[in-house]
């Protein structure tokens, strides 16, 4: 099964819209991959719905949050990063990536995808992460 680590947008837009980022999340509830979180994640995710710019209430941010944990793998990372200076947050997602041994990580950020990659695991963005997925990318 090919495991990945979305970074909070992702899934925070997944959760919002339609578009390549909620087919990501449908692909994780179907399946056909393993999506990787960690509890930083799930708790940025539940904190980002509640903005104003979202506006959800706590009981809805906990609902989504319970149903992305059930459709993952969560792990608990144990070696801390700190990679990206700008945004240290960021760090939070490739330490799920290096701890669940992700093949991928899905980004739209430009922090991470600055990166390229990490510990030899490609640092994409939804579109190219899909592409690869249906066999049209690297």
């Amino acid at each position: 099964m090919l495991r990945i680590t979305a970074d909070t947008n992702v899934i925070v837009s997944g959760l919002n819209f339609r578009g390549n980022p909620r087919r990501m999340l449908a692909a994780a509830e179907a399946g056909a991959i393993r999506l990787c979180v960690s509890p930083a994640i799930l708790a940025e995710v539940a904190d980002v719905l509640q903005r104003e710019k979202f506006g959800w209430d706590v009981a809805d941010a906990k609902e989504a949050t319970d149903w992305i944990s059930q459709i993952s793998d969560n792990v608990a990372p144990t070696q801390p990063v700190d990679v990206i200076k700008d945004d240290p947050s960021d760090n939070r997602i490739l330490e799920c990536a290096a701890a669940a041994r992700s093949r991928y990580v899905i980004s739209g950020d430009k922090h991470l995808l600055r990166l390229k990659s990490f510990e030899g695991k490609p640092i994409v963005t939804v579109a190219e992460f899909l592409a690869i997925l249906q066999g049209r990318g690297r």
